[in-house]
């Protein structure tokens, strides 16, 4: 695929700078899934399939990164000044196919530790699955024309934007609905999400401009970070923060792991709202199907 990374010559810096960034990718995502298998048990089971999405997410998320990587060092050749193209191409359509898989599992991993069941989960998930694949293809489509025909190239992505437009509204309504009701800091800790979301899915826009905004090495270098920055920021540590939510909803609930790793020198103490160790709400869950 002829993305404009393959037609510009590389100093040794922009060269070594993007592959430093992808390799940090690569460690990121890995520490990640190193993260979330060690904590999955800190919260209670019916917040864990938070913990396994993110997991697999990893997973996803750094086996492409290598990839791009690995593709990356052999898209160009060193002769002796600068990197030059070589007759391997370096595609960002890899990114695409990850984030088809990884997108629907992170929102799912939202509705799930907000507590949201029944019917208004079945709806939102599916709007979030349609949604976000028409949001990816659609960019993967426009992708296509960034050498050849910019004005197409932003056809498709602003066709793209809409879509996460409306994801966002998605994930907007359903974390502040549910943080009216969440116990204790628990609601502001989900709003925090729902922000971290908005600042690091605003990176990805960015970048797919980049070949309009910037049409230079220098641009391209800045698009690889831009990509790599949200990768982690949107997967990682959106991640991070999903299960810290689960344990504090957890030790709340009186779930004993949960309760141990609440009142370590990670976390602020907090009371349990019920006796023993139960793992489930004797309450509604938030967001329970029931309009608000």
């Amino acid at each position: 695929m002829e993305n404009m990374e393959n037609l510009f010559s590389y100093t040794s810096v922009q060269f070594d700078v993007v592959r430093h960034i992808l390799t940090l990718g690569v460690g990121a995502q890995v520490a990640g899934l190193v993260y979330f298998l060690t904590t999955a048990n800190e919260s209670s089971p019916r917040y864990r399939l938070s913990s396994t999405l993110s997991a697999v997410v990893m997973v996803s998320a750094a086996l492409i990164l290598l990839n791009q990587q690995i593709n990356w060092s052999q898209a160009f050749t060193w002769d002796g000044e600068r990197w030059n193209p070589s007759t391997t191409t370096f595609s960002n359509g890899y990114r695409y196919v990850n984030w088809s898989i990884d997108v629907p599992m992170l929102l799912t991993q939202l509705l799930v530790v907000l507590g949201i069941t029944g019917r208004q989960f079945r709806r939102t998930f599916i709007g979030f699955v349609v949604a976000g694949l028409l949001m990816i293809y659609t960019g993967y489509v426009g992708q296509f024309y960034e050498t050849t025909d910019i004005a197409t190239m932003h056809i498709w992505g602003a066709v793209s934007t809409v879509f996460m437009i409306y994801i966002c509204y998605l994930v907007g309504t359903s974390i502040f609905r549910a943080a009216q009701t969440m116990p204790g800091d628990t609601g502001s800790h989900a709003r925090a999400i729902f922000w971290l979301l908005i600042l690091s899915w605003t990176l990805y826009p960015i970048a797919y401009a980049m070949p309009w905004l910037s049409p230079t090495a220098d641009g391209m270098v800045i698009r690889q970070i831009c990509f790599t920055v949200a990768d982690i920021t949107s997967k990682v540590i959106y991640g991070v923060m999903l299960s810290q939510l689960a344990t504090k909803l957890s030790a709340i609930e009186g779930y004993q792991p949960g309760l141990a790793a609440t009142t370590s020198a990670a976390y602020k103490t907090i009371e349990p709202a019920y006796d023993g160790e139960t793992t489930r709400r004797t309450q509604p869950a938030y967001g329970d199907g029931v309009s608000r």
